[in-house]
């Protein structure tokens, strides 16, 4: 067997699934699904909104006056437009956003929140919190706390900054 990077060379589907990069991934993605079905279930159930929906909140907040475009959401959701577009949709017919004239393009639409939606991003971000605490942080030993956040960030950024522009 060759050696990469200190690895053993992968030559059969028992190597593969037992490959220790391999169930570090897979441990990562298994927690990350698992953490969003059990809090995207709890934003569900308590505020009447998706996981989604609560994303796009969060991120309209952030970006504060004049709103978004369409194509910004998208980006930062991994969406495509017409996702956005029918996302979007959903949360103007809920009263959660408004579409208006964007200032610097007459022809372009930028979404805000409405003061249901901002009501809304804090009500579900007061839950969130407290059950990321629950499920998310308590699990963890507090003096790693801090130093995996910082980490998880930094494969945040670097995964952003790989992903090509959505058109």
């Amino acid at each position: 067997m060759g050696e990469q990077d200190g690895q053993r060379e992968i030559t059969t589907a028992k190597e593969a699934a037992d490959d220790e990069l391999v169930l570090a991934f897979g441990r990562l993605q298994g927690a990350a699904n698992r953490l969003e079905y059990i809090l995207g279930r709890r934003i569900e159930e308590e505020c009447g909104i998706s996981h989604l929906m609560y994303e796009v909140l969060l991120i309209l907040g952030r970006a504060g006056e004049p709103g978004l475009s369409m194509r910004a959401i998208g980006q930062e959701q991994v969406l495509s437009t017409g996702g956005a577009t029918r996302l979007v949709d959903r949360m103007e017919a809920a009263g959660l956003v408004r579409r208006v004239t964007d200032p610097g393009d007459r022809r372009g639409r930028l979404v805000r929140l409405t003061p249901l939606g901002e009501e809304t991003a804090v009500r579900a971000s007061r839950l969130h919190v407290e059950n990321i605490k629950r499920f998310f942080l308590d699990p963890l030993p507090a003096s790693h706390r801090e130093r995996f956040a910082e980490d998880l960030r930094i494969l945040s950024h670097a995964a952003r900054d790989s992903l090509p522009l959505l058109p």
